[in-house]
């Protein structure tokens, strides 16, 4: 059995991994910004394999206070979930800036912040799963959205920064494109369900390897161009 580390466990995608690693029987550590009454449940249920401590990854006095409340035992599988959606108008004549700075500290500062502070309890073969987007791809082509996506660019290249210094203490990176997932981020006429995703992106993890640390994948395993 593995113990997992999830941030925006309330709902979602994060939610979703919780509930199929409980499900598992592994042991996992919640990590939303606030708990939400789904969570609560899950832990509940969970015989004591759920714990929730809450986790703002735009602070770093949240995020290291969550890691210490977590106690020491040794993360297999640190899943970066949490995210915004940031501001979706065409800013091209004015830029919601205070969005901006919210977003880049959610979600390019924040998994940086949370890899800084369960570090020590990383070793060899533990696994950094970084929910990003195809939206941050060079290779996508589609406007709008601008800080959304510049915010997943910034991501995809600071964990593959990450992934060549940390080879050699055999973590392993990864970044995953979860789909266009029927979540209150996605929408209701998205693509694939939370479930659908959740599942791919468990059997990613499972099965990424040294060799490929720093790839980034579609949620059903295919290499995504960048």
């Amino acid at each position: 059995m593995a113990t997992v580390a999830i941030t925006g466990a309330a709902r979602g995608i994060g939610l979703e991994l919780a509930a199929q690693h409980v499900a598992a029987g592994d042991t996992v550590i919640a990590l939303p910004r606030k708990a939400s009454a789904a969570l609560e449940e899950l832990a509940a249920s969970s015989g004591g394999k759920l714990t929730i401590h809450a986790c703002d990854v735009a602070s770093d006095a949240s995020v290291r206070a969550a890691a210490a409340a977590s106690g020491n035992a040794p993360i297999d599988v640190l899943y970066n979930v949490a995210g915004v959606t940031g501001p979706m108008a065409n800013e091209l004549e004015g830029a919601d800036w205070d969005a901006w700075n919210e977003a880049f500290a959610i979600m390019v500062q924040g998994p940086l912040r949370v890899l800084q502070a369960f570090l020590p309890r990383l070793g060899d073969g533990a696994k950094v799963m970084n929910i990003t987007s195809q939206l941050g791809a060079m290779a996508w082509p589609m406007g709008g959205m601008y800080c959304y996506a510049s915010a997943k660019a910034a991501l995809n290249r600071l964990m593959r920064s990450v992934a060549i210094d940390l080879k050699g203490k055999g973590i392993i990176i990864g970044l995953i494109h979860p789909g266009w997932v029927q979540t209150d981020m996605g929408g209701p006429h998205a693509q694939i369900t939370a479930e659908e995703s959740a599942s791919g992106i468990r059997k990613l993890g499972a099965e990424w390897t040294l060799d490929d640390t720093g790839a980034f994948r579609k949620w059903n395993g295919e290499t995504h161009d960048w």
